[in-house]
């Protein structure tokens, strides 16, 4: 099956909760990532519980037709932080917390993170043999499955850009492969 991974869009900068909505920029992205994947055939759509990454899977749920499933198990590891800082305006502003996060000193337990994540795709690629998913997600969650996929230690090691696209082939035998990553021609 092919398991494709949609970061949610640009979303707003807030101190009151680590689930802001889209930006208007946000919500342009996800309707761009809508028109780019809807000739794809996505048999089914997966999204993080996240209000984020829910705004970016609608316009593609919109134009395809297709159910919403929500899955707790693919939302950020921030998800208890209490706010939400994009990464771009932290690098800029906090070049020093940007980097200890870039590091790995922001997830409190990547390990267990990693292992929540990989069990929820699991699950899902599980469920959907023979299919192709559209899983609407975020950063730490790309970069997690994507250190499982190619058999390294667990870390945020790679930046996701805003509704980037990224693509693994997920045989039932087990062998999971990396096919792109960082799609982002639709953006242009």
């Amino acid at each position: 099956m092919e398991l494709i991974l949609v970061r949610h869009g640009l979303p707003e900068r807030t101190d009151t909760t680590a689930d802001p909505p889209l930006t208007a920029e946000g919500h342009d992205q996800a309707r761009k990532v809508a028109e780019w994947l809807a000739p794809d055939g996505v048999d089914a759509v997966v999204s993080s519980t996240m209000l984020r990454a829910v705004q970016t899977a609608q316009p593609f749920t919109a134009l395809t037709g297709h159910a919403l499933t929500q899955h707790d198990g693919i939302a950020e590891f921030d998800r208890g932080s209490g706010a939400y800082t994009p990464m771009e305006v932290l690098k800029r502003e906090n070049y020093a917390a940007w980097k200890a996060f870039a590091e790995g000193g922001h997830v409190e337990d990547i390990d267990a993170f990693q292992a929540l994540v990989v069990d929820a795709l699991e699950e899902i690629i599980g469920a959907n043999r023979g299919r192709r998913v559209a899983v609407f997600c975020h950063g730490g969650v790309i970069n997690v499955w994507t250190a499982h996929v190619l058999g390294m230690t667990p870390r945020l090691f790679f930046e996701p850009g805003y509704t980037s696209v990224h693509r693994y082939m997920c045989a039932g035998s087990g062998q999971r492969n990396v096919v792109s990553l960082n799609e982002r021609a639709h953006l242009r």
